[in-house]
């Protein structure tokens, strides 16, 4: 686990600290469901099972409040559930939204128990019974795919918890994955090409089985990269006889999309060593 500044990571509100491990993040989450945390906010890429981890961990009565809910909903949801575990789950616009960021500093002060008001839409209130304020000691997670640090009052969000920004490498995600997968086959295919996946995502395995299973092409999953591409193009030329010489070899990998002359006698090289 380490800290890190936010223009340094594309997901990174300021002072966030850094998780890598899923026995990382667990512990987090355990954490907090045990009562030692007020306030987590966990921001990571799509696909990389956030929501199932906080929800096998919280036990008990737990609001989970998702996708389009506004300000004003969740309010509601907030009185409804008044002293419950709160989960505000890919909400990715509440942050951007003064009214929202407003309801987020009264739910996540740091006592005990918060007084949580709302001073407009009163007849909507009225019309479902509930108060203008309420008392409360919930304790909230709020997951999301994009958590921005947009102004004074999101940084003030943030100053209220602990913000965990996860991040885990494509063997970490392989290795999670496998306590589940069952298809041998794809899973080890997968696995041998772990350095070629930019964006470690459990869904990358759901669509190849998918694919699989319908009789597709499902080794797509994986585009093949750059590198790759530019190592089986040299390689081509250098074993292709009918090449008089290497300058027709680069002539041929840049023709072909390959890169430039210098690139070719690099991969050349690296080749030769590989092979003599």
């Amino acid at each position: 686990m380490k800290q890190t500044s936010a223009h340094k990571q594309k997901f990174s509100p300021r002072n966030a600290m850094i998780l890598t491990t899923y026995e990382e993040l667990e512990n987090f989450v355990r954490a907090f469901a045990e009562g030692h945390l007020n306030l987590v906010i966990l921001v990571g890429a799509r696909g990389l099972a956030k929501s199932r981890i906080v929800q096998k961990t919280l036990a008990g009565d737990t609001c989970w409040i998702e996708g389009n809910a506004s300000p004003f909903r969740i309010y509601v949801e907030l009185y409804n559930h008044r002293d419950q575990f709160i989960v505000i789950d890919d909400v990715d616009s509440l942050h951007a939204d003064k009214n929202g960021v407003r309801l987020l500093k009264n739910l996540c002060q740091t006592e005990p128990e918060k007084k949580v008001s709302w001073h407009t839409a009163a007849k909507g209130l009225e019309k479902e019974g509930i108060p203008r304020e309420f008392i409360t000691s919930s304790r909230v997670v709020i997951i999301s795919n994009d958590w921005k640090s947009t102004n004074r009052n999101t940084a003030a969000v943030e100053d209220r918890g602990q913000v965990l920004v996860f991040q885990p490498t494509a063997i970490e995600v392989h290795l999670k994955v496998g306590e589940w997968f069952d298809d041998l086959e794809l899973y080890s295919w997968i696995g041998e090409r772990l350095d070629q996946i930019a964006s470690p995502s459990m869904r990358l395995y759901y669509r190849a089985r998918e694919l699989k299973n319908a009789g597709l092409d499902w080794k797509r999953v994986i585009p093949e990269s750059i590198g790759n591409q530019r190592t089986r193009l040299t390689l081509e030329l250098l074993v292709d006889e009918t090449y008089p010489t290497q300058e027709a070899r680069a002539k041929s990998f840049t023709l072909q999309g390959g890169g430039c002359r210098a690139t070719y006698f690099n991969y050349a090289k690296r080749l030769k060593s590989v092979l003599s």
